[in-house]
């Protein structure tokens, strides 16, 4: 089948996002590379790239000419069945290929993908096109997140734009919505949208009674954990998080600055005073699992939290979960590359749910298994609580 229309601008309209994210950035802001989970923005242009170069343009684009022969090296990921890549800490150490060059590369792949999308492609290919536009979307996320940490440790804390509002209020009252035992349907089932294989199969799981708030936890109720010396208390962490603590002296969220006994945020608008009425974020799952703890509750998994999603209003935060990162029941991996997506990560991490300010339109869902080790905390992540 030819590609739609609808398809192809799907596409078009994902590749010129990406670019639209890096507008704001300097020259030099491409390279840095502050610590190993950040990866620079001139990286993810080129890799976003790659995906389509590798897994569309070279195995079916008759007469295809790579850009360059040695960029599936610089800018593979962690495809193993591709061959040989950069290291992933040694990423912010590539001065070349320069900015320009990145972006000639981008330009050039996006006008191969639109000539290969004006002829037939097949159901498959299809499949592999929507999942590639999808990881361009998980990358603009990662984009933005890594901009704003390379930014937020430049010690003059230099603003990124003036539009990006990261702290959107919730103005409703808090309240415990109540769900009954029973038996829930779990998983993605609409086979007209996209879903990652981490989201299949559907199946059932048995709840027990609980409640769970209709709304996150806000700057104001982590700051009275803090006042508390609830980084102090060991009897709320677990010893590996409390080892955590101890080792990088945490004592605040990332990006909170004391400053004159008043509490600021490092924002992509800039250096701010600490909104108290916004939802708390860039916590580890450490973080979420004391404060649940100090306020005598809990995490809600995530099967509690698909089951009652509905019911209250997500996607400002990243949402914790109680959950490890596990596959459903029968869950299968695709043969090859592809494969190497979701299923090679299901140990040692933790789901969280919903979405973030700096999630790319048209990606969230509410069966979206997002998942991050207990230690990270530059996504846009905080916390809902249930008991």
């Amino acid at each position: 089948m030819i590609a739609t229309n609808t398809l192809v601008s799907f596409f078009l309209e994902t590749r010129q996002r990406t670019e639209d994210i890096c507008k704001p950035l300097e020259i030099e802001d491409y390279v840095v590379q502050p610590i190993v989970d950040v990866s620079p923005p001139k990286w993810h242009l080129g890799h976003t790239s790659w995906f389509f170069e590798e897994f569309i343009l070279k195995p079916h684009k008759p007469d295809y000419q790579l850009f360059h022969e040695d960029f599936a090296f610089v800018f593979n990921s962690y495809y193993e069945n591709v061959g040989k890549r950069v290291i992933r800490n040694d990423r912010g150490n590539l001065s070349r290929p320069g900015v320009a060059k990145v972006y000639d590369y981008r330009h050039y792949v996006t006008n191969e993908m639109k000539e290969f999308l004006s002829e037939d492609i097949s159901e498959e290919l299809k499949e592999i096109l929507l999942i590639g536009i999808h990881h361009e979307k998980q990358h603009q996320e990662l984009l933005t997140t890594d901009i704003k940490y390379i930014l937020g440790n430049n010690p003059l804390l230099p603003k990124y734009n003036d539009s990006f509002d990261e702290n959107p209020l919730q103005n409703f009252q808090q309240e415990w919505l109540q769900f009954n035992e029973g038996i829930y349907d779990i998983g993605h089932n609409n086979s007209e949208e996209f879903c990652y294989d981490n989201e299949l199969g559907r199946h059932k799981v048995f709840l027990h009674d609980y409640k769970i708030s209709n709304k996150l936890i806000t700057n104001a109720e982590y700051l009275e954990f803090i006042n508390a010396d609830g980084y102090k208390d060991f009897n709320l962490w677990h010893a590996e998080g409390l080892d955590w603590v101890k080792l990088n002296n945490i004592s605040a969220p990332m990006y909170w600055h004391k400053i004159n006994d008043v509490w600021h945020q490092y924002t992509l608008m800039g250096l701010q005073k600490l909104n108290l009425q916004a939802p708390v974020s860039h916590l580890s799952y450490f973080e979420a699992f004391a404060f649940a703890q100090w306020k005598q509750c809990r995490l809600p998994t995530e099967f509690e939290w698909e089951a009652a999603q509905e019911n209250f209003k997500w996607g400002s935060r990243w949402e914790w979960t109680e959950s490890a990162y596990l596959p459903y029941p029968g869950y299968t991996k695709a043969p090859g590359a592809i494969g190497e997506y979701n299923g090679k990560f299901m140990v040692n991490q933790k789901v969280l749910r919903g979405g973030s300010v700096a999630t790319s339109p048209k990606h969230t869902r509410a069966t979206y298994r997002n998942f991050f080790q207990t230690n990270l905390r530059w996504q846009f992540t905080g916390l809902r609580l249930a008991k």
